[in-house]
C-alpha cells in the first residue's frame, strides 16, 4: 500500500510536468527545429530530473539529451502505449536491462539490489494528429532502495507485533480460560470418580465468576441430592426390614412350637398381620413418593367442600381419641368450596389430625379450626402436646424423618406421611408449615385455594 501510493504520486507528478513540456514541444518538433527543442528542454532541466527522449511515430529517437541514442530505434512499453495503442500518457518501471516490472505490490515482488529507472511518456500532437512521442527516464534507484528499507522496518515491525500479539493473546487466553479448564477438569472428576462434592475456585469476574459460582451451587445441590437419595435408601430398607425382621421371628416362634398355647398362637398371628399392615403401608407410600417424583400422579378434580372432609375424618378418629382421653374439638362453620382430588386431599387432612392424636399424650386436646380467608381455606390442626424442638421443625417434612424414632416407630407411624402431605398441599397449589414450642404444642396450618362464591 505505501508502495503504492508513492508511485502513484510519482505518476502523477511526472505526468502533469511531462504533458505540459509535451504541448509547449510539439510544435518545435513539428517544425523540425532541433536546437529550440534542445534550448527548451535545457530551460526545463532544473524542473524535470531525468533524460528526455523525443521519438518520431516509427518509434526512432529524434532528439537525445545525453546524445547516445538519437538516430536509432527505441522501443518500450511506454512507447508503444502512445504509438499503437493511441494513449496520451503512459508509465512504467524498469530495472537497470531495461526490463519493465508490475509497480503494484512492487515492494514485494522486486530485487532490492541493481538500479532502477521510471519511464514517463506523453503524446506530441499537431492539430489533431499524433505526431511523436516524448519519453522522460529517470532514475529511481534512491527511492527504490528507500522503499525496500522501509519494507523491512515494517516486516520487522509487523513480526514484532505479531509476536507481542501472539504472547499477550496467550497470556489473556490462559486467563481468561483457565477458570474453564479448571471447571472442566472437576466435571471430569465427578463424572470419573461420582464425587459430587468438588468446587471450583471463584474467580475473576463477569460472566466466568457467575459462571463459577452457578457451578458451586448446582454441585452443592446435587450433592445433597446424592445425600437425601442415600439416606432414603438407607431408610426406606431400614423401615423395610424392620416389619420382615418382626414377621420372621413370630413365624419361627410358630414353627418351632407346634404346641404353642391356642391364644398365644392368636396373639402372634395378630402381631404378624399387624407387621404385614405396616410393611403394606410403606409400600404404599413408597409408591406414592415415587409418582410424586416422575410427576406420574393423577389428580382427580371435583367440586367438593373442605368442611364435609374434616367432619367426616374427625368421625373417623373420634374413636381413637376417645380410647387416649383426648378431646377433639372442631370448627367449621364455613363450607369452604373448591375443586380438588377428593382423595388425595381425604389423605392430608386425615394424617394431619391422626399425627395431632398419636403424639398428644394422653387427656390432651386437639382443636381443628377450618377457615375462609377469602382467598384460601385454612385449616388448623393444633394439639397441646409436647411440642417439636426448633432444630427439628426444618427437617420436619423430610422423607423418613422422625423427631424421635422409638417413639415414632411405636406409634405405627413411617416417616412419609407429613412428606406425603406437604407434596400433595402442593400439587393443589396450596402450602402448609408448622409452629411449635417445645412443652407447649405443635399447630399445623394448611392453606388451599377455594373456589369463590359466585351467588355472592
Amino acid at each position: 500500500m505505501v508502495g503504492d501510493f508513492l508511485f502513484d504520486e510519482r505518476v502523477r507528478t511526472e505526468r502533469a510536468e511531462l504533458e505540459q513540456l509535451g504541448r509547449t514541444a510539439a510544435p518545435l518538433f513539428d517544425l523540425a527545429d532541433t536546437g529550440a527543442l534542445k534550448d527548451l528542454f535545457s530551460d526545463h532541466s532544473g524542473d524535470i530530473t531525468g533524460r528526455l527522449l523525443v521519438l518520431d511515430m516509427a518509434g526512432k529517437v529524434q532528439l537525445d539529451t545525453d546524445r547516445e541514442l538519437t538516430g536509432t530505434m527505441f522501443e518500450s512499453e511506454e512507447v508503444d502505449a502512445i504509438v499503437r495503442r493511441g494513449q496520451s500518457v503512459s508509465f512504467g518501471v524498469h530495472d537497470e536491462t531495461g526490463r519493465m516490472m508490475n509497480t503494484q505490490g512492487i515492494l514485494f515482488t522486486l530485487n532490492p539490489s541493481g538500479s532502477w529507472y521510471s519511464y514517463c511518456s506523453a503524446r506530441l500532437v499537431s492539430g489533431d494528429e499524433v505526431i511523436g512521442v516524448l519519453l522522460l527516464i529517470s532514475p529511481v534507484t534512491d527511492m527504490m532502495t528507500g522503499l525496500f528499507t522501509l519494507r523491512h522496518q515494517m516486516i520487522i515491525i509487523f513480526l514484532l507485533v505479531a509476536l507481542a500479539a501472539l504472547v499477550l493473546g496467550t497470556v489473556f487466553a490462559s486467563v481468561l480460560t483457565k477458570p474453564v479448564t479448571d471447571m472442566t477438569r472437576v466435571i471430569q472428576r465427578m463424572g470419573k470418580d461420582n464425587s459430587l462434592g468438588l468446587r471450583v475456585r471463584v474467580r475473576g469476574s463477569g460472566e466466568i465468576r457467575h459462571l463459577a459460582a452457578a457451578f458451586n451451587s448446582m454441585s452443592e445441590k446435587l450433592e445433597a441430592l446424592e445425600d437425601t437419595r442415600n439416606q432414603f435408601v438407607s431408610n426406606a430398607s431400614h423401615e423395610l426390614k424392620t416389619p420382615l425382621a418382626a414377621m420372621k421371628v413370630l413365624v419361627e416362634s410358630l414353627i418351632y412350637q407346634p404346641d404353642m398355647d391356642k391364644a398365644l398362637r392368636t396373639e402372634f398371628l395378630q402381631d404378624i398381620n399387624k407387621e404385614i399392615d405396616r410393611l403394606s403401608a410403606i409400600v404404599s407410600d413408597l409408591l406414592t413418593l415415587t409418582r410424586m417424583d416422575s410427576h406420574s400422579l393423577q389428580l382427580h378434580m371435583e367440586k367438593l367442600e373442605l368442611r364435609q372432609l374434616v367432619e367426616e375424618n374427625a368421625h373417623r378418629l373420634s374413636s381413637m381419641a376417645r380410647k387416649r382421653s383426648q378431646t377433639l374439638n372442631v370448627d367449621v362453620s364455613d363450607p369452604c368450596a373448591t375443586t380438588a382430588d377428593r382423595g388425595k386431599l381425604n389423605q392430608v387432612i386425615y394424617n394431619l389430625m391422626e399425627n395431632a392424636i398419636k403424639y398428644t399424650q394422653e387427656g390432651g386436646t386437639i382443636d381443628v379450626l377450618l377457615e375462609n380467608t377469602g382467598s384460601t381455606a385454612r385449616l388448623t390442626v393444633r394439639d397441646n402436646g409436647p411440642g417439636i424442638p426448633a432444630d427439628a421443625q426444618p427437617h420436619l417434612f423430610e422423607r423418613f424423618y422422625r423427631v424421635d424414632k422409638a417413639r415414632s416407630r411405636d406409634t405405627g407411624g413411617t416417616g412419609l406421611g407429613l412428606s406425603i402431605v406437604k407434596q400433595l398441599v402442593v400439587l393443589h397449589g396450596g402450602t402448609v408449615r408448622v409452629e411449635s414450642e417445645e412443652g407447649k404444642g405443635s399447630t399445623f396450618i394448611t392453606e388451599l385455594p377455594i373456589t369463590p362464591d359466585r351467588e355472592s
